[in-house]
C-alpha cells in the first residue's frame, strides 16, 4: 500500500508537469524554501530478538503507525542543475503488536526529528524540473514511552537508539508563475534502523531491532529567491 500511494503520487505529478509553463528565473546561486504536508510511512518491522527476558510469544511481530505533519525544506543550488537540500520537521509514532501480540501497544508516542541533507540533481525539461537525490539521514528519538501493554510486565523505561542511514529521494517542481513560485511533490525513502529497549529498574528486559525504512510523502508549494 505504501509503494503504491509513492507510485500514484510521483505520477500526478509527472501528469502536472505536462502543462506546467517555462521557469524564467535561473537557479544558479539561488535559494528555494518548500512548505510541505507530508505523510511519514515507517515499517517498525523487527528484525531479530536479542533480548527477552519476559518470554514474548512466537512470532512476535511490531509495525510503527503512520503520521502526517507539516514539513520545511530548504535548499541552496550551486548551479543551475546541482543543489544541496535539508528539511526541518518532527513527527510522532506508536510501534503496536501485530502477529503474536496483536494490538498491544508496545511503544508510545516515540518523537523523531529526521535530520536529513541530501544532493540533489535536476533535469530540464523546458522548466519543468524534475529531480532525484541522495545523503545522509540521521534519526533523533526523544520523549519515547513504553506502551500500555508492557506495563503490567513490569516495563518501567524505554529507549530507541538514534541511528545513522541512507535517504533516496525523487520530485518534481512544476512552476506556477514567473515570480519564482512553483508546486512541488517529492518522494523519499529512507534506509535505516534501530535498536529498541524496553528496562524493569535497572534490568534491561527486552531488546529488538526494527527496520523502519520510512517512505516520506510530501507535497506543496516552493518560493525560489
Amino acid at each position: 500500500m505504501k509503494r503504491t500511494t509513492a507510485v500514484c503520487l510521483m505520477a500526478f505529478a509527472s501528469i502536472a508537469a505536462v502543462s506546467a509553463p517555462a521557469m524564467a528565473a535561473e537557479r544558479a546561486g539561488t535559494v528555494q524554501a518548500k512548505l510541505f504536508a507530508t505523510g511519514v510511512l515507517p515499517d517498525g518491522k523487527i528484525t531479530s530478538i536479542d533480548t527477552d527476558i519476559v518470554g514474548l510469544p512466537a512470532n512476535t511481530q511490531t509495525e510503527a503507525n503512520d503520521n502526517f505533519v507539516p514539513t520545511l525544506a530548504v535548499e541552496y543550488f550551486f548551479t543551475e542543475n546541482f543543489s544541496v537540500e535539508t528539511i526541518c520537521c518532527m513527527t510522532q509514532h506508536d510501534v503496536d503488536g501485530t502477529t503474536g501480540l496483536p494490538g498491544a501497544e508496545l511503544v508510545s508516542d516515540a518523537k523523531l526529528i529526521p535530520a536529513t541533507v541530501t544532493a540533489k540533481y535536476h533535469f530540464d525539461l523546458g522548466g519543468v524540473k524534475p529531480y532525484v537525490g541522495a545523503g545522509p539521514a540521521y534519526f533523533l528519538f526523544f520523549d519515547e514511552e513504553p506502551g500500555a501493554a508492557t506495563i503490567p510486565l513490569g516495563v518501567t523505561d524505554f529507549d530507541m537508539s538514534n541511528e545513522l542511514g541512507l535517504a533516496l529521494q525523487a520530485g518534481v517542481d512544476v512552476p506556477i508563475n514567473d515570480k519564482g513560485i512553483s508546486f512541488s511533490v517529492d518522494a523519499k525513502r529512507y534506509f535505516i534502523d534501530t535498536t529498541a529497549r524496553w528496562f524493569a529498574g535497572n534490568t534491561l528486559a527486552i531488546q529488538t531491532e526494527h527496520k523502519l525504512d520510512p517512505w516520506v510523502l510530501s507535497a506543496g508549494v516552493a518560493y525560489q529567491f
